[in-house]
């Protein structure tokens, strides 16, 4: 019983030295502090225009159908204004509702085509983010920093930037961008 009471003493205080070292030891780690602005970053990069050209072109396709969509109905809605009053009621219901289904597809479109691009642009964006993601981390590894913060990305309210390097240069250098 007393060799149990020792042993469970022992593995305490063993417990407590093995505590402190660790703490002393995290105590004596220096940290090393960067950060980069990822938007800054995305500008420069050389495949941002071709997504953005890409994304422009679905752009104005979508624009000009949703135009000829509207330039139709208006011409109809038009000339069922001119001509309500020569029409029967059954014309006349005939044409509101042709007027109705064309706005409702004129709706859906909007909303599909906002959609798609919506899409498009996620699928487009995230090959070019992965990689700028990629080189932060390759940087950030390769340069022994223990965080990089992303003045881009959250509320990062103040930093020291004497405590802290910027590293959109060494990510620049390592995705060849000048």
């Amino acid at each position: 019983m007393i060799k149990i009471t020792i042993m469970k003493r022992l593995f305490g205080l063993f417990s407590v030295v093995i505590m402190l070292l660790s703490v002393q030891n995290m105590n004596a780690q220096s940290f090393k502090f960067g950060h980069i602005n990822s938007d800054e970053l995305f500008s420069l990069m050389p495949e941002r225009d071709t997504v953005i050209s890409m994304l422009e072109a679905k752009q104005t396709e979508y624009q000009n159908t949703m135009e000829i969509m509207q330039v139709e109905w208006n011409n109809k809605y038009n000339d069922y204004v001119e001509n309500a009053s020569k029409l029967t009621d059954l014309v006349r219901r005939t044409k509101e509702e042709e007027l109705a289904s064309m706005q409702e597809k004129i709706r859906n479109f909007d909303t599909n085509a906002t959609q798609d691009m919506q899409t498009t642009q996620g699928q487009l964006m995230q090959p070019v983010l992965l990689k700028a993601d990629k080189a932060i981390k390759d940087v950030a590894k390769a340069n022994g920093f223990t965080y990089i913060f992303d003045l881009a990305q959250g509320p990062i309210l103040y930093f020291d930037e004497t405590k802290s390097e910027d590293i959109l240069p060494l990510v620049k250098a390592k995705l060849g961008i000048e």
